[in-house]
């Protein structure tokens, strides 16, 4: 699949944004198109498997008559197969493509007296379709996975027109647009849709604003945090993130490996948390092989139950959230051996707390943060040099650009753990916060910027104003502070000044300013006019 095919993609379905653009605001817009595409997924994906199923008798799932008994016996063949394997069911009359020709047809919808459809096709049978959707997994593995799953799909929402007949209108358009893209989704080898779904849900993000940093990390972030979770690695048992978002970290993980067992998840938004299993499901990966909760990460933890130990957590937590911290957490294993909670006001290292208690013994975690983590007191200094003293967890420091993330311009920073570590002496730090390229409003790392980071890790090496290793001696003589200025010196020195060349050109103007006030003075005496000085 080239480049160019990928960006025509792209092209095609953000242009069916600009359907709805202007209607609704971007956080609106992004749940119909990602849900339609979402629809449009599931109907393909289905329709080729049932065709495959289908073959040996020669006939297309399309082709059933869904009301004669040949046709019935065939469809319950069709969905034990699909749900066993797909998780899903959808019968030939509900199609995407059933629904796009109904769509079609809509110009022809009759109206009465006061110019209202009187048949309103495309809404009900859509509702019916994404509601049978649901009902289909009910009682099966794939439950979870698909629950409520369209929710944030509202057709009812007068955003999306003030008559029924107009929002009918609208949702045709959309879907018959839609319609006519080729997903592909025959080329197995290919994960063209998944990559231009990646590349709408960033589009969103950046038009969302400061909204969008709850659930959006910027695509070259992601991948500084995949690559080190996966040094060396070809096979990962387990990732997990604990503020998941829409599922797009987990994903890079699986970019760069070959295999990822299992997935799991967890995100407090509920439409961010549906997003993520679409996101899953048009990626590939088997509902079985994924486990996305919703719930709050600290207060419900959902993944306790399961004693989940993730061989690779990366994570991308909101920065200094407010949290409980509340008294009982002090009795919680994720907690309670530290000595001290993190602070109401600022949640950061309550979450790195919560991830070194799900990390494998032979893991490692790679977590974005606020550049305060690093050199804050009170009850973080002492979290802080918990993980360096007792545990010495710490593995690497990573300074960012600051501006990188959407709707912020705060500095961050990643912070690397492992709880057996192969280099135990010293912590690497890295200074990249002045490696990157502005692009409009914003710091864009590049692909060079992302090389050099993810290679003085992996090499660990120290590099002049760049990277540094210090001891667990330094770190300690610096009372735990972690601020990377300490350890990395950027410094740049000036140019030296040659104070008598200076002197001399401050000499040589004021002559000139001599000579030209005496010319002025020549200028008026032949004029008769006062001289200006």
């Amino acid at each position: 699949m080239s480049e160019e095919q990928k960006k025509q993609l792209e092209k095609q379905l953000w242009a069916i944004a600009n359907l709805l653009r202007g209607k609704m605001d971007a956080d609106d817009y992004r749940n119909y198109i990602l849900g339609f595409i979402f629809f449009k997924y599931l109907s393909e994906k289905l329709h080729l498997y049932a065709d495959e199923i289908l073959e040996p008798d020669n006939i297309t799932y399309e082709q059933i008559d869904e009301n004669t008994a040949d046709g019935k016996l065939y469809i319950d063949a069709v969905k034990k197969a699909c749900i066993k394997n797909l998780g899903y069911f959808l019968k030939p009359s509900e199609l995407f493509t059933s629904i796009a020709q109904k769509g079609n047809n809509l110009s022809d919808i009759q109206t009465n007296d006061n110019d209202e459809a009187t048949q309103f096709f495309i809404i009900e049978d859509l509702e019916h379709i994404l509601n049978n959707i649901e009902q289909s997994t009910m009682g099966t593995d794939s439950e979870d996975d698909f629950i409520r799953l369209f929710e944030d799909l509202d057709l009812t929402s007068s955003k999306l027109g003030k008559t029924v007949k107009a929002k009918n209108e609208i949702i045709a358009k959309i879907i018959t647009h839609l319609d006519e893209i080729d997903f592909q989704l025959q080329d197995t080898e290919s994960d063209l849709l998944g990559d231009a779904y990646e590349y709408l849900i960033g589009e969103f993000a950046a038009g969302a604003g400061k909204k969008a940093g709850e659930f959006y990390t910027p695509q070259e972030v992601s991948t500084i945090l995949a690559k080190i979770v996966t040094t060396r690695k070809k096979r990962i048992k387990s990732v997990y993130d604990p503020t998941c978002g829409s599922g797009s970290l987990l994903l890079r993980v699986a970019k760069e490996v070959d295999d990822v067992g299992m997935f799991y998840g967890q995100e407090l938004n509920r439409t961010t948390y549906n997003l993520a299993r679409m996101n899953m499901i048009l990626h590939e990966v088997h509902y079985s092989k994924f486990d996305i909760k919703q719930e709050d990460t600290l207060e419900e933890p959902q993944h306790l139950d399961i004693d989940l130990k993730a061989e690779a957590i990366v994570a991308n937590p909101p920065f200094s959230a407010n949290w409980s911290a509340k008294g009982i957490f002090s009795t919680d294993d994720r907690f309670s051996q530290y000595g001290k909670l993190a602070p109401k006001t600022k949640a950061d290292f309550a979450f790195v707390q919560h991830m070194v208690h799900h990390l494998d013994e032979n893991g490692i975690m790679a977590t974005v943060l606020p550049h305060g983590v690093l050199f804050r007191g009170s009850a973080e200094g002492h979290i802080r040099r918990y993980l360096i003293e007792d545990r010495n967890y710490i593995d690497a420091v990573i300074g960012l650009p600051a501006n990188i993330f959407f709707g912020t311009s705060i500095p961050t920073c990643i912070l690397v753990l492992k709880k057996c570590r192969e280099a135990n002496e010293d912590v690497l730090f890295i200074d990249a916060s002045n490696h990157f390229e502005k692009q409009g409003n914003q710091n864009k790392l590049l692909p060079e910027h992302i090389a050099e980071i993810t290679n003085t890790y992996a090499n660990r090496e120290v590099k002049d104003k760049y990277s540094y290793r210090a001891t667990l001696q330094e770190i300690a003589d610096n009372d735990y502070n972690l601020n990377i200025p300490r350890y990395v010196d950027t410094f740049e020195e000036e140019e030296p000044i040659d104070i008598n060349a200076v002197a001399e050109e401050i000499q040589a103007l004021d002559i000139e300013i001599a000579e030209t006030d005496k010319r002025i003075a020549s200028y008026c005496a032949e004029l008769n006019i006062k001289t200006p000085f």
